[in-house]
C-alpha cells in the first residue's frame, strides 16, 4: 500500500484514496474527509484501472460491479449483537478513598453491599452479565460474594475469563425471563 492507492475499507461501504501512511495508521481521502485507518482494515483495490482517479466515478463502477452480481434470496441472518460486560471492582480501595477506622467486618459489609446494589441496578435495568473483581486475596469476599449470588433464582454466576481476570472474578449472568417472580429468596 503506498499514498495515492484506491482502497476500501472492510467491513463498511467506504472507498477512498490513501493521503498519508505512518506506521501502522493510514489517512485516506473519503467524499471530500480525511479519516484515520488500521492498515489490517484496509484493502488496495487492484482490479480497477489506474485512469479513475475521481472518487464519484469510482463509486459508480464499484456500484455497478456489485448490481452485476446475482442477488442472494433468502433470509439474511441477523448479526449476533455482542453484550458489553460491566465490571464491578470491588476492592476495598476502588469504593472508598481511606479505609482508616474501618474494620475488617466494615469493609466486607461495604463490599457486598456494593456487590448487592450492582447486582439489583442490573436486574431492574435488563443488563444481562456482570463482571465481580473480588481479587484473590484469603477468599473471604469471594465466598461471601457467591453465598450472596446464590440466593438470587435469576443469576448464575461462574468464575470470569481466566486469561482476561485472572482468579479473581466472578462473571454473573442474569436471566431476562425468570421462572419465579422473586427476585432475593
Amino acid at each position: 500500500m503506498k499514498k495515492g492507492d484506491t482502497v476500501s475499507v472492510l467491513d463498511e461501504d467506504l472507498i477512498g484514496i490513501v493521503e498519508k501512511i505512518k506506521g501502522t495508521e493510514v489517512w485516506v481521502s473519503v467524499d471530500g474527509f480525511t479519516l484515520q485507518f488500521s492498515i489490517s482494515d484496509l484493502v488496495v483495490i487492484k482490479s480497477l484501472p489506474q485512469i479513475i482517479i475521481d472518487e464519484e466515478i469510482l463509486g459508480v463502477v464499484l456500484k455497478q460491479n456489485a448490481s452485476d452480481k446475482p442477488k442472494k434470496t433468502g433470509i439474511k441472518k441477523k448479526k449476533k449483537k455482542e453484550v458489553p460486560i460491566v465490571e464491578i471492582d470491588l476492592h476495598i480501595h476502588k469504593l472508598v478513598e481511606s479505609t482508616r477506622g474501618m474494620s475488617n467486618f466494615d469493609m466486607l459489609n461495604l463490599q457486598l453491599d456494593t456487590a448487592r446494589y450492582r447486582l439489583e441496578h442490573a436486574i431492574k435495568n435488563r443488563i444481562p452479565r456482570l463482571v465481580f473483581i473480588h481479587g484473590v486475596g484469603e477468599g473471604v469476599l469471594r465466598m461471601e460474594l457467591e453465598y450472596l449470588l446464590s440466593r438470587y433464582v435469576e443469576v448464575d454466576f461462574y468464575d470470569a475469563d481466566y486469561n482476561k481476570y485472572g482468579a479473581g472474578a466472578t462473571e454473573v449472568y442474569i436471566y431476562q425471563n425468570p421462572k419465579r417472580n422473586t427476585t432475593y429468596s
